[in-house]
């Protein structure tokens, strides 16, 4: 792997270690994972489970014991798919707006204290290529690539 690649898998290692003490500290009554979850939802909305686990990189058991918790509190909701009855929606509750809130203040903080000095020119190429980045490597898997809430297959 050539520094380029070294410099991201370090900096995803990093930033993912940053949020899960963050999350951890911040009192929210959420464990890490659960809240990556909630995000991750929050990104696609109506998202099947499958989806979501393949976005997140986990196991489909992994993101449905997150799920139980997050529906225990009354964060998200788990519906029938209509086109795959043996596949379900998840779609967030007006409930989770505060959390979800919550969670992307404290990842604001992460992320303003990883792009200390960049300057806002740099911050928007970085952003910008790291999007299209992120893109191109969808196009090379596309089994991986997540799916919007409005697509109805399983």
């Amino acid at each position: 792997m050539d520094t380029l690649g070294l410099l991201i898998v370090d900096s995803a290692r990093l930033l993912r270690a940053a949020f899960e003490r963050r999350i951890a500290q911040a009192g929210l009554g959420l464990t890490p994972g659960e809240a990556r979850a909630l995000l991750n939802i929050a990104a696609v909305d109506g998202s099947r489970q499958l989806d979501i686990a393949a976005r997140m990189g986990v196991e489909p058991m992994t993101l449905c014991a997150y799920l139980d918790k997050l529906q225990a509190l009354g964060l998200i909701e788990r519906q029938q798919c209509s086109a795959d009855r043996r596949a379900k929606r998840i779609n967030l509750t007006q409930a989770s707006e505060e959390m979800i809130g919550a969670l992307r203040t404290e990842l604001g903080v992460i992320i303003a204290q990883a792009t200390e000095g960049l300057g806002e020119d740099n911050n928007r190429i970085l952003r910008e290529a790291l999007a299209s980045f992120n893109v191109n490597l969808q196009a090379l898997n596309p089994i991986q690539a997540p799916q919007t809430g409005s697509d109805e297959s399983r």
